[in-house]
């Protein structure tokens, strides 16, 4: 009878484990199938602390006077020397989302090394900058799952062969800053917190050239962002502040040229700049 007990004892055994891996597998499949080494641990919901749209977060605490620099580049990467000497020499830390060509541009590496070097915090901005949804139908997806999946991965590879692993790049700002909730929900599944650029400064128009209908000027870009800091009761408590790394040699008014008056009138009014990871960390955020 012992005997009997002890083989009933395995079978029960091995059936549990058989149930458990397959619970495993049904959760983790996407995970598994799109390269992610573990299932995503659940998170607190970052849009009960910050101000979030389509699910994605667009700023930080409101009540403390903390802002996040960060730099996105695809393209073109003309003005990375300058705005690294001027993060030295005002020692402020920033975020630089780059897309995997940018990472791929062999003439590229050396700035990314040195930025990482300098203690800067650098992230996926999608492999080939791709529109993820429509510009007037937003809920209108113009990717599939799998496409998505397939190019963010390609981008965080191209960062792992440079050597930031992808457990230090988790926060991720889509291409065009344009998404909607689908996005933000398979970003998640990946293991990446999407936010964009708060709106309001225009500072992410650093982009345009002349040519442009919405081209704005160095000065007019630099005016509207303290502009705003004043009209808003919370000033700039929180804000994501986006500024492109380079732009197209069209645009000769180069908005990077005015980061130094930039961060120091900042500075001056009373403001941290932090590193997007502490802007939005886990530690900021409502239990």
């Amino acid at each position: 009878m012992a005997g009997v007990r002890r083989a009933k004892m395995k079978i029960w055994k091995a059936v549990m484990c058989i149930l458990a891996g397959s619970l495993a597998w049904s959760q983790g499949s996407f995970a598994l199938r799109t390269g992610q080494r573990e299932p995503v641990p659940p998170v607190r919901d970052p849009c009960r602390t910050f101000l979030c749209d389509q699910g994605g977060i667009i700023r930080g605490r409101a009540d403390r006077k903390e802002i996040a620099l960060v730099f996105t580049g695809g393209d073109f990467a003309d003005g990375g020397p300058h705005v690294r000497a001027v993060l030295r020499k005002r020692q402020v830390r920033a975020g630089f989302f780059f897309t995997g060509d940018f990472y791929r541009d062999a003439g590229n590496k050396d700035l990314i090394r040195g930025l990482a070097a300098d203690g800067h915090y650098l992230g996926p901005h999608s492999d080939k900058h791709l529109l993820y949804c429509d510009w007037s139908e937003r809920d209108k997806t113009l990717v599939d799952k799998n496409l998505f999946a397939a190019d963010i991965l390609a981008n965080c590879r191209e960062m792992e062969n440079l050597g930031i692993p992808r457990e230090r790049a988790a926060y991720f700002i889509p291409p065009y800053e344009w998404y909607n909730t689908v996005i933000v929900k398979w970003a998640g599944e990946l293991g990446l917190t999407l936010f964009s650029f708060t709106p309001g400064t225009s500072s992410n128009a650093d982009y345009t050239t002349p040519s442009m209908p919405g081209y704005l000027g160095s000065e007019e870009i630099y005016g509207r962002i303290l502009s705003y800091e004043e009209k808003d009761p919370r000033g700039l408590n929180g804000f994501i502040l986006l500024i492109h790394i380079g732009s197209a040699p069209e645009r000769t008014d180069k908005f990077y040229f005015k980061l130094e008056d930039l961060l120091s009138e900042l500075t001056r009014r009373g403001y941290a700049m932090i590193r997007i990871d502490r802007l939005l960390g886990p530690e900021r955020r409502m239990p």
